[in-house]
């Protein structure tokens, strides 16, 4: 029994992947504050090319313990400001399972001056902080870390200096 020929094709709904620049419009739902992430800063050098890198790190709280996961992010920049958007977890191929954070090492050259860190998560809430680098005294300030204004806008990101991290040719 032959199937008979259709006469349009049904069209399959594609996945719908969310861009950067809607998250940043995005209002988010009433929720509590809850630290879901920290955004550590720090000078990096890379001995195999011989770099020095101004370094972000953005972590997870929460330890995960059977798989490895980073966290995907898509970044923004206009001058000296940058936004982090936070787009989900991916799971790594580790051959040993470990507890650690998921975690994504964001790294940038030649950042002098004043910068805006903006941390912005899928559901549109953002926290921002300002920081101040100096690579001639070899150090970084968090000036402030804060709220910007935003309809909903709930705190879950904490911002710090990581100089235990720090390292130099």
């Amino acid at each position: 029994m032959p199937l008979r020929k259709p006469v349009n094709i049904p069209k399959i709904p594609k996945t719908r992947k969310k861009k950067a620049h809607t998250t940043l419009d995005a209002v988010p739902t009433k929720k509590p504050d809850k630290l879901e992430y920290l955004c550590k800063a720090y000078y990096r050098y890379d001995g195999k090319i011989k770099k020095q890198y101004c370094a972000f790190t953005i972590e997870t709280v929460v330890e995960f313990t059977s798989f490895a996961y980073e966290i995907s992010i898509e970044v923004i920049r206009e001058k000296n400001v940058f936004y982090f958007i936070v787009m989900g977890l991916k799971a790594r191929m580790d051959a040993v399972p470990r507890v650690q954070p998921a975690r994504k090492e964001l790294l940038f050259e030649d950042l002098v001056g004043e910068y805006v860190v903006n941390v912005v998560k899928q559901d549109g809430a953002i926290n921002s902080a300002d920081y101040r680098f100096n690579i001639f005294k070899k150090e970084i300030v968090l000036e402030k870390e804060y709220k910007p204004k935003k309809k909903n806008n709930r705190l879950f990101c904490k911002f710090k200096v990581a100089e235990e991290e720090f390292s130099f040719a």
